[in-house]
Order: structure tokens, then sequence, then C-alpha cells
């Protein structure tokens, strides 16, 4: 059965309220798969099923759902079942939840746990929302640096039901401060004897707890690491950001990319449950911005008006001309705002990348050219044709070296770079691109 039909069947099911048919639907279904379903519902359609789910499975759907999906979900909950799956959700997941709540549902939340998970609650809640502390879990198991190997696997054994992971431990001195980790299977191929002093891995890659969470999710990318250690500006441990809060992190800051590289405002929420409104919300403004900087090109338009009157073949490739300037911008644009996500070009580079992406532009321009000559002289003779292509290059060269640097410098006064990507590249390569086509054309054609 395709995930359309599934889907159909579970609304299905919900319209018709069909209780017993909802139950065998959830009993046939993993947990990850009743979350996307019940995110393509309203709130009010989603409590249905979620209320009809076994208690062992209903924390493992709520922790697979968006936070604005499980605000709706616990607001259609009675007081005690609200409060027994926030008090057995993963600290993390949970602050995360009431960090983006509005405050009735957070202090609600609040008020009803426990002390100690209140507490743990609240030590994340006070670190930046796009900070690693928000997203690590405190639940580990720590070892001290003296233990021996065989004390380690009985601490392990008598603490790991209550950890959120014990595959990386981390391994501290007196004070919490932090020596090092060692994985569960190093532990298991160690001699007992043997202090964790002398096999603690003390170069593991550690973060600070208000360090950027993307920027940590990105280091366990690129070292391939299954947990991180998180400490304080003192060196103390308080965390571990495990691989699947990284890999939401990753996900959801590549979104927020392609969304504003496309001209929009990052939505969060599944595509299926977001109203109307919200998505025009989210677009309108990025297109009223853009199209009060496309009047650039009509002022540009304008300032030639005499040459265009003078050879008004000029005017047939004007589409053609801001179109693959804006192409070529976005190229570069995309490619900069990627390798920068992922590390691969810094700020300090962008002499290097101007250098690489003006050298990009100008062999595409000349190839570009080659076609554009070709059918320009057929279209309009090869005086015209011969501006084209020279614009061409010199517009290619140009687009290239604006995609690549905007990012850059976006990043250096503390803008996110996917802002000023796509859209604005070429609205801004566009105005730009006439100015140098039609000075080409003076210059060559001699009006």
């Amino acid at each position: 059965m395709s995930e359309g039909e599934r889907a159909e069947e579970l609304t299905d099911l919900v319209e018709n309220n069909d209780l017993t048919g909802i139950r065998l639907w959830l009993a046939e279904h993993r947990p990850y798969e009743i979350a996307d379903e019940l995110s393509r519902m309203a709130g009010g359609e989603a409590i249905i099923p979620f209320r009809l789910l076994d208690k062992d499975r209903e924390l493992e759907v709520f922790e697979e759902l968006d936070p604005s999906q499980q605000q709706a979900i616990l607001l259609g909950l009675r007081d005690s079942a609200f409060h027994e799956i926030l008090e057995e959700m993963d600290p993390d997941d949970r602050a995360r939840l009431i960090g983006e709540a509005p405050a009735k549902i957070a202090t609600r939340a609040l008020a009803g746990l426990s002390p100690a998970e209140r507490k743990m609650t609240a030590a994340l809640l006070g670190y930046p929302e796009d900070a690693v502390g928000r997203f690590m879990t405190p639940e580990t198991v720590i070892l001290h640096r003296d233990l021996t190997v065989h004390r380690a696997l009985e601490v392990v054994r008598a603490r790991g039901a209550d950890a959120e992971t014990i595959y990386t431990l981390p391994v501290v001195s007196d004070g919490r401060r932090l020596v090092g980790t060692v994985t569960l299977g190093d532990l298991v191929v160690s001699e007992d004897d043997r202090l964790l002093k002398d096999i603690v891995d003390v170069f593991a890659p550690r973060v600070g707890a208000s360090e950027s969470a993307e920027d940590a999710a990105r280091l366990m990318q690129e070292a391939n690491l299954v947990s991180l250690a998180v400490v304080d500006s003192e060196d103390r441990f308080v965390g571990l950001l495990t691989f699947d809060d990284a890999l939401e992190v990753i996900e959801a800051a590549d979104s927020e990319d392609m969304a504003r590289q496309s001209g929009a405002s990052p939505v969060g929420d599944h595509y299926v449950s977001v109203s109307v409104l919200r998505l025009v919300g989210a677009r309108s403004v990025w297109l009223m911005l853009l199209i009060v900087a496309a009047t650039l090109t009509v002022n540009v338009m304008q300032a030639f008006e005499a040459t265009l009157e003078e050879v008004t073949a000029l005017a047939m490739f004007v589409p053609m001309l801001i179109g693959t300037g804006g192409n070529v911008g976005a190229q570069s644009a995309t490619a900069i705002v990627r390798a920068l996500a992922v590390g691969e070009v810094r700020v300090r580079d962008l002499p290097r990348v101007i250098w690489k992406e003006a050298r990009v532009g100008l062999l595409l321009g000349v190839m570009l050219a080659g076609l554009a000559l070709a059918i320009g002289s057929l279209l309009v003779g090869f005086a015209v044709a011969a501006v084209v292509a020279c614009s061409v290059v010199a517009v290619c060269t140009w687009a290239a070296v604006i995609g690549s640097a905007m990012p850059l410098l976006a990043r250096k006064v503390g803008v996110d770079p996917a802002v000023v990507s796509s859209p604005m590249v070429a609205t801004l390569v566009d105005a730009t691109g006439l100015i140098i086509y039609f000075s080409i054309a003076r210059l060559v054609l001699g009006i």
C-alpha cells in the first residue's frame, strides 16, 4: 500500500469515527509512520487516534512529532495524561517543546513536572534557543577517570537504564571536568583491572553548551561521531549531543536554508498541515522586497531608453541576458551557501572563492557566448550578436563573483547567508547586467 493510500485510509477512519478500524491501523504501523500521518492532520483530528494508542507506544509517537503538533496534542489531553507524557519525555525533547510553546502551555507543563525533571528542563531552557545546550541530553552515565574497567561496567549496568545513551561515556576528573570519552565497546574489550585514564580518548571533540547547535551537529557529521560531549565555560561536563538530535538539527537548518534560498521564510511544520495563510505570510514579505528591488531594472531600462530606440534589436536579448546572469549567480550562491553550511569554506576564504568563481563564470560565459553569437548572427546580424556575446561573457563573470561574494559577506556581518542567496543575487544581477549590456553596446556600436 502506498503512503498516499495509507494516509487516506487513516483519515477516512477518523472522519467516520471508526474506533475499531483506527486501533487496527495503529497496531499495524510503526511509531514514526503513525507520527507522520498524525502530522498531516489538524490538531483536533490527530488527538483521536493518539488517544487510542497503547500506553507503551504513546510516548514513542509523541516524541516523533514536531513541537507545534505536540502542542496541539497536549491541548486535547486531560491533565493526568498531559503531565504523564511530559514527565516521561527526554529532557532535551521536553525543553524544545516548552521553549516553543505559548506561555500558558509552558507554565502548565513546568508546574506538573517532578522537582528533578523540572530542574533538568529549566537548566536546558537557560541556554539560547539555537545553542547546543538546548539539544543535549543531561541523562548520561558519568565515569571518573580513576575507576577500573570492571568498576566502570558495574556503574554502567546500575545507571544505564536511566540514561538516554550509553554508547559514548564521558570520563571526568574531580569537579566533573571532562577528561575525554570512552565507548562502551572499549570498556567491553578492555582488561578488567585497567584504569579508565589509560584508555580514555582525550582527543575526543567537545563543544561549549552555548555554541551553535548546527555547528556541533556538523562537527558530529564530519567526525563520524555517535555522540558529542558538551561542556560549560569551565570545561565541566554537562551533557551529550546524540546523533538523532544532531540529525534533526541538520534537517531543520537545511530546510531553513532551502526556504530562504527560494525567497521565503521557513515554516517549520509539516507542509500538509500548514494553512494557506501561513504559507502566504511566509512568502509574501520576501516577494514584496524583491519586487521593490526589481524596480532597479526598470530604472536601468529608462536610463538607456535612447540606446534602445536607436538599436531596437538590443531589446530582443534582454530577457536572455538577465536570465542567464541570474542563473549563473544563483548557481554560485547556492554552491557557496552549501559550502559554508558544511564548513568547506570560511569568511577568510573570500579572495580565493571570488578568484575561483570568477574563472568559472568567465569560462561559462565564453561557452555561452559562442552559442549566442551564432544564434544572434542569424537573427539580427553580426554587430549586435557580437555585443550580446561580449555581454554574456562579462555578465556571467560578474554574476559568479556577486553570487559567491554575497553569502560570505553576509556571514561576516552576522546575517544568514541563505537570506542573500538566489533570489536576491538574481535581482541584483538583473540590474547590473543591463548596465554592462548597454555600456558594451554603446562602446561596440558607437551609439
